[in-house]
């Protein structure tokens, strides 16, 4: 007698729901979900049924020891499941909504607000997605409308992460420190951001971090603050070159390299700045300039962007705003200035560099009488 190896059967999970009168439950399950009866027993009076669909398969059991459970159907055509009904309960008490299956990044309308932020405050660096340190740059987040985190991986090297792809209105990437090797969809081979380079990451393109050098610190800017992050478990990248028109959402991937910019008069005199290609690539929905000390003397100004946000990446400065007592900031440090507000960026060293972010990109400045 010859040894064979046993095979394999497939292996399912069920959910267990609690139920008082199984047969009152059977035609809500089928009928109004469309779910389909697996198995069900005893024959002379059931007391237990397993249904499956919708990649869910739910055990309703006849006095079960468990609370009725809340479900979540996830469907981009909610007018045809269930008649249109976006919540329900069925006769166990099971609480069911139905929701969109892809995430929509919704715009929150941003609540204005001066803000600075200080590395020598203290602030906490947490542990977040695939074991890197965050620390929040904007605490009250403008009412959930942006979220810009100062991101470091210590000890570089490798890093776990997995294909996938955020549901944003914008998202920048700036490398502070160090470097770090991305792929990205539709781009080729990878692409290493360098000290002083960035990409935006349209919504919904596939990416993955690979590698990063020891202490790497980037700057990541993100509209809104709370957003969905998906992970892509059927593309490999890289992917190959795709078109380098390409848009997602209306946006186009941007990667500006810090030595091939060029530098030119900033808006405010005193200063200069490389504008990096995001207002044009995004449409204007969002606009990043690295800016540095120039020739002249700095005056007061006002903006009207619904998002004016700044880091300071070396040298210092003072920051003069209307009704706010002055700040002496330095590397580390980020500020955000609401509309109409009106500042003026003093004593900046000549080492200095800030990297400004503001929302839309094609916002207007008004300089001082």
């Amino acid at each position: 007698m010859t040894d064979r190896p046993l095979l394999a059967g497939p292996i399912l999970a069920e959910v267990v729901l609690p139920t008082q009168e199984l047969r009152n439950d059977i035609p809500f399950f089928t009928k109004t979900l469309g779910m389909r009866l697996e198995t069900i027993f005893p024959a002379d009076d059931p007391s237990v049924a397993s249904f499956s669909g919708h990649g869910l398969r739910v055990r309703i059991e006849k006095g079960a020891a468990t609370p009725p459970g809340h479900l979540r159907i996830l469907t981009d055509d909610p007018a045809s499941f269930a008649g249109g009904q976006r919540q329900l309960t069925a006769p166990n008490g099971t609480r069911i909504d139905v929701v969109p299956l892809t995430p929509v990044a919704l715009p929150i309308a941003a609540e204005h607000a001066f803000v600075v932020r200080r590395l020598r405050d203290g602030a906490p660096w947490v542990i977040g997605r695939a074991g890197m340190h965050y620390r929040d740059l904007i605490p009250t987040r403008l009412g959930g409308s942006v979220i810009a985190s100062h991101i470091r991986i210590p000890d570089g090297g490798p890093v776990p992460d997995m294909v996938h792809y955020h549901t944003v209105g914008f998202q920048l990437i700036f490398c502070y420190r160090g470097w770090v090797d991305v792929l990205y969809e539709d781009q080729g081979e990878m692409i290493r951001l360098h000290a002083g380079d960035c990409v935006n990451q349209p919504p919904g393109i596939r990416h993955r971090v690979v590698e990063a050098s020891p202490n790497i610190e980037v700057i990541e800017i993100g509209v809104p603050a709370e957003h969905v992050t998906t992970i892509d478990h059927s593309l490999t990248l890289p992917n190959g070159k795709g078109d380098p028109a390409r848009e997602w959402d209306g946006q186009t991937f941007v990667h500006h390299i810090k030595d091939k910019a060029s530098w030119g008069p900033f808006r405010i005199p005193g200063f200069t700045a490389r504008d990096t290609g995001m207002a044009a690539g995004t449409k204007g929905v969002a606009g990043i300039q690295v800016i540095r000390k120039g020739d002249g003397t700095p005056v007061a100004s006002r903006h009207d962007a619904d998002i004016h946000f700044t880091f300071v990446m070396d040298g210092t400065l003072r920051l003069d705003a209307d009704g706010q007592e002055p700040r002496d900031l330095e590397a580390g440090d980020a500020f955000v200035i609401p509309p109409g507000i009106v500042v003026t960026y003093a004593e900046a060293s000549e080492d200095l560099e800030l990297l400004e972010v503001a929302l839309r990109g094609d916002f207007a400045t008004t300089l001082a009488d």
